[in-house]
């Protein structure tokens, strides 16, 4: 655990280096970046056809399903509460609820982790078509410095989205990003999970959820959990503790 919030502190502390010696970059750049398409010149000309193709077909799915859905929310006064004083909630919910999920929240400016690989290009670019951000990079590709992209985004004034338990699993088990983005921006953890009455699993780690369409679906929000910025290494595993089992009680 201190190894991770050691690494983001170098990672930070070499940002800011760069910042004196070129000039500080501006906020703008760092938005412009999240919600701009990435530059496919180092994919193949077969790989960049089929992102294309992925980006607009998973659109196109989830925008038809979607519209078909009917929502049923529960626990609103939990955003409210996040998003009350001018604070930009730090959404966290499971992997397999992507595809609901995406569709519910869009249009918000929320930013999304994702990572440096061809499945993240194609994911980055359909969220990108419902108004998301991305900030590239995953617990195995670049993740801390994703995280770090992440902090100054919701300096910035954008609240960010962590599928808590990706890229790869362990299936349901919360992992720290977003107890440490917590933390470090003193911003509320958002716990959802966004419940399909009739949908298909795909044979994935993850059991990916594909809703029918015409399902019904339950929104299910806990109460924000709030991270100190004194909180040691104790305090940091008990907070992801408590998201845990909040993901635990509402994704059933």
């Amino acid at each position: 655990m201190q190894a991770s919030v050691e690494h983001i502190k170098r990672h930070e502390d070499a940002a800011r280096q760069g910042g004196r010696e070129r000039g500080d970059r501006p906020a703008e750049e760092t938005l412009r970046r999240a919600y701009a398409r990435a530059d496919l010149s180092a994919y193949t000309l077969k790989q960049r056809l089929l992102i294309r193709a992925a980006d607009l077909a998973f659109f196109v799915l989830i925008k038809l399903i979607g519209a078909t859905t009917r929502f049923e929310v529960k626990g609103w006064e939990h955003w409210e509460a996040a998003t009350s004083g001018g604070q930009f909630p730090i959404y966290t919910f499971w992997h397999d609820r992507v595809f609901l999920a995406t569709y519910f929240w869009r249009r918000r400016g929320i930013v999304v982790m994702t990572s440096r690989s061809f499945d993240g290009e194609y994911i980055a670019r359909f969220i990108q078509r419902f108004g998301y951000g991305a900030a590239r990079g995953s617990s195995s590709r670049g993740g801390v410095g994703a995280l770090v992209e992440m902090i100054k985004l919701v300096r910035a004034g954008r609240p960010t989205a962590f599928t808590i338990d990706g890229p790869r699993g362990p299936r349901h088990v919360a992992k720290l990003g977003a107890v440490l983005l917590a933390k470090k921006t003193g911003q509320p953890i958002l716990p959802f999970s966004i419940n399909s009455s009739c949908y298909s699993a795909a044979p994935s780690w993850d059991r990916f959820q594909v809703p029918a369409p015409f399902a019904r679906a339950r929104v299910l929000i806990a109460p924000p959990i709030y991270v100190p910025a004194n909180a040691d290494d104790a305090l940091l595993e008990r907070k992801r503790d408590e998201l845990q089992q909040a993901l635990d009680r509402i994704s059933r």
